[in-house]
């Protein structure tokens, strides 16, 4: 049924007519669900034939936002899906048949408990995701069972829980960045004597340069600062690691590592360290990551060329330019290496048309053999080791196939939870031997 026609409204109410919409809404996600269930299936055949080392990505959930031309988030909810497949099959059957949606199916395969699929599968037929999310949260969790020290013996303590998960994440908007810092109890007590101290400082130099301000005149009130908050000390601080630690940063991400080659066999090694082969050797000297050293004879002749060295306003150049990996499909942002197109020991200069940034894994991949970069960076070329370039398009084009024969798909039935009635799922007890 279609509403694009030109007398379909005709002699219709309005209720009428959103019944129509209505009843073409639940046709379409059906089939919708019966296309995400496809690509599930498809998600999990690619990580258990070990496939993805060929595709360039440095995930399945990456090779899926760029292939499928999805968000990173939808990416990861069918990866989610598709590792627990085997553990969900009545949810998942469901997903292909229509019934239920890929949100509603990646809550229950993200946290609920193994062994729970029928209770879930039975819950999603009414349940909105919001309500399944809630119902997982109502799950009981049992405790972990402890660590078992393979070397101790009888009476020994055993071993002491694990560190539990500090994290930093940030959100925005149209305004501000937003960050999220999760810490431990000790850490976070570091954390806020050290806000406090700068808090402390900062207050006193506001006294220092304002108290002898006497004037009550209501305008030179109004020139003088506010008092510095926290906002003002965790600035301070910030700037305070920065200018302490700013000798330990060439350009902002890399340790120094001293590499000696001779000239004559291009052979390499570690400062006082082991061997290094070819990938490894031109993957260290491609970046500013090392001090490269030229001998002949075992005799040092002299450093390596200056203009190696990326320096701070080629940098800057490069990410105002690149901003993101120039692989397709990765598009990291932390830690990139600037890449030398022709490879510096080979006489690549250091120039802006012969640089592009990748990130540690593709660059290790890149020398590796895995992928080819070529340029110059205007025309940048990124192949896979067979020589297939890789785009940055989705694949996705017009079905040649008719969309799956499935039922409209019904819906969350829309009443309100009660949850005081609601019997969470109960995981079977632990075996005991």
């Amino acid at each position: 049924m279609s509403l694009t026609g030109a007398d379909t409204s005709v002699g219709l109410t309005q209720s009428d007519q959103l019944g129509l919409i209505f009843d073409e809404l639940s046709e379409l996600a059906g089939q919708r669900n019966a296309i995400d269930g496809r690509i599930v299936e498809l998600a999990a055949e690619i990580d258990r034939q070990q496939l993805l080392g060929i595709s360039g990505a440095k995930t399945v959930a990456a090779l899926l936002a760029w292939k499928v031309g999805t968000s990173r988030r939808n990416a990861e909810t069918i990866v989610t899906v598709a590792d627990r497949l085997g553990e969900f099959p009545l949810c998942v059957g469901g997903l292909k048949e229509g019934r239920f949606s890929l949100d509603q199916v990646g809550v229950i395969a993200e946290h609920a408990g193994e062994g729970s699929d029928a209770h879930y599968a039975q819950l999603a037929e009414n349940a909105s995701v919001s309500q399944l999310r809630t119902a997982v949260k109502l799950e009981p969790r049992p405790d972990p069972e402890p660590e078992v020290d393979p070397f101790a013996e009888e009476g020994d303590d055993p071993l002491p829980p694990p560190m539990p998960d500090e994290a930093i994440t940030t959100t925005s908007d149209a305004d501000y960045t937003y960050w999220h810092i999760k810490l431990t109890h000790d850490n976070s007590a570091i954390f806020a004597s050290a806000l406090q101290s700068h808090k402390d400082g900062l207050i006193a130099e506001w006294k220092r340069d304002h108290d002898h301000d006497t004037d009550t005149d209501s305008g030179s009130q109004s020139q003088r600062p506010p008092l510095p908050g926290k906002v003002a000390a965790f600035k301070a601080l910030v700037r305070a690691a920065w200018d302490a630690e700013a000798f330990r940063r060439p350009h902002g991400q890399h340790t120094t590592v001293v590499v000696h080659v001779d000239a004559d066999t291009k052979v390499a090694a570690l400062h006082l360290g082991p061997m290094l082969t070819n990938e490894e050797r031109r993957y260290l000297s491609c970046d500013a990551t090392c001090e490269v050293w030229f001998e002949r004879h075992g005799r040092p002749i002299g450093a390596g060329r200056s203009t190696r060295t990326v320096n701070r306003r080629l940098r800057r150049a490069l990410e105002q330019r690149d901003r993101t990996c120039v692989v397709p499909g990765c598009g990291s942002t932390q830690g990139l290496h600037a890449h030398h197109i022709v490879h510096w020991e080979d006489g690549g200069e250091t120039e802006l048309e012969n640089l592009v940034l990748v990130c540690p894994y593709h660059h290790r991949a890149h020398h590796r053999g895995l992928i080819n970069i070529v340029g110059p960076a205007h025309r940048l070329v990124v192949a896979n080791h067979l020589g297939k370039p890789l785009t940055h398009g989705s694949l996705a084009h017009q079905p040649s196939t008719p969309p799956p024969d499935v039922p409209p798909y019904p819906g969350p039935c829309g009443e309100r939870a009660q949850w005081k009635w609601y019997n969470p799922y109960e995981p079977p007890p632990p075996m005991r031997n």
